[in-house]
């Protein structure tokens, strides 16, 4: 078995040319400097995410808050619930976030990337709450009927939050694809909804504004809907991440990439999985029989750089070589190994 680490080294010359003799010396052990650093270089782009959004849902759940109590809008109380639970989300992320920057351990050897995952149950959990609530609240306004005041207060708070919404949904997407955090990108796809939701307020105040009293408690229900199709996204996401869930493109680029190196016989299977920001990777490949330890160890390292210069945030793999059992069929050598 080859294990190799990121191999994009970071530092000054001192730092390069340890590196480098270390490999020399012993070839399979790889400072953990690099992965600390980049750990600690999303963690803080997230936590900086995490902590304006809190504050402009924050700023904007307030606002909401206290229209909801002039005007008693059942539909205005349901995006404000929901609005305040988007904020907490940031709760669960941050911690994971600050989890993700210790290094990897004997205990934990991969690090503490997995705890996003934890955290996207933690957003699930609090979405469902918040659908919970909203249905409750709009369904009591539906069997007992109230008078919605101070509708151009609600108009406005409605518009208030789909701007809100709308920017802590640009600043999250933005974000987390850039530092390949899948559950920061879901919340920010979740904020985007809340968004339309917001809108939705709208419809409510006019129709309660033409007469019509149900308006605002049914779109609070059409808000709940809303609510619980960003549920399934969410649950669906997080199921994907913690079932090893990876875009098949990505495997189909490794193969492609693994192909392309010279010396390469052929390409056995491919296993892909995020932890915390990062891939981890695990091929098999076939090299001449003839070849030394030494030429296929330098093979397996060749393999390795150019999986990670090719596929998107790859921070390592191992690479497994097998030769041909004949010195011509690399089928062969893959079939008696196990792989496909």
């Amino acid at each position: 078995m080859h294990a190799h680490g990121d191999h994009r080294h970071r530092g000054g010359p001192w730092v390069r040319l340890w590196h480098r003799v270390g490999h020399l010396v012993t070839p399979h052990s790889h400072e953990a400097m690099d992965k600390v650093d980049a750990a600690m270089e999303t963690s803080r782009a997230g936590m900086r995410t995490l902590w304006l959004s809190l504050g402009i849902l924050g700023l904007t759940g307030a606002i909401q808050a206290v229209i909801v109590v002039l005007s008693g809008s059942v539909a205005l109380l349901g995006d404000t619930i929901h609005n305040g639970a988007d904020a907490l989300t940031a709760v669960p992320l941050g911690i994971a976030f600050v989890l993700g920057r210790r290094a990897a351990n004997r205990r934990y050897t991969y690090g503490y990337g997995r705890a996003e995952d934890l955290a996207g149950i933690a957003i699930v959990l609090t979405i469902a709450v918040s659908s919970l609530l909203a249905a409750y609240e709009a369904i009591d306004r539906l069997l007992h009927p109230r008078d919605v005041s101070h509708l151009w207060a609600v108009a406005i708070a409605a518009v208030i939050g789909f701007i809100g919404n709308e920017w802590v949904a640009r600043y999250r997407i933005r974000t987390g694809r850039r530092i390949g955090s899948a559950a920061l990108v879901a919340d920010g796809l979740h904020a985007r909804t809340d968004g339309f939701t917001s809108l939705a307020v709208l419809l409510g105040a006019g129709g309660v504004a033409l007469g019509w009293r149900l308006a605002d408690p049914l779109v609070g229900l059409l808000i709940t809907a809303a609510i619980l199709m960003v549920l399934r996204d969410a649950a669906r996401e997080v199921y994907r991440r913690l079932m090893d869930s990876v875009d098949p493109q990505l495997v189909d680029t490794a193969e492609a990439t693994l192909r392309t190196v010279r010396g390469v016989r052929g390409v056995g299977q491919v296993r892909m999985r995020w932890i915390g920001h990062s891939l981890r990777a695990e091929a098999d490949i076939v090299v001449d029989a003839e070849l030394t330890v030494v030429q296929a160890h330098a093979l397996a390292v060749a393999a390795e750089h150019a999986l990670i210069h090719a596929v998107p945030r790859l921070a390592a793999a191992t690479v497994h070589t097998d030769h041909t059992s004949d010195g011509t069929d690399p089928h062969a050598a893959l079939a008696h190994h196990g792989a496909v």
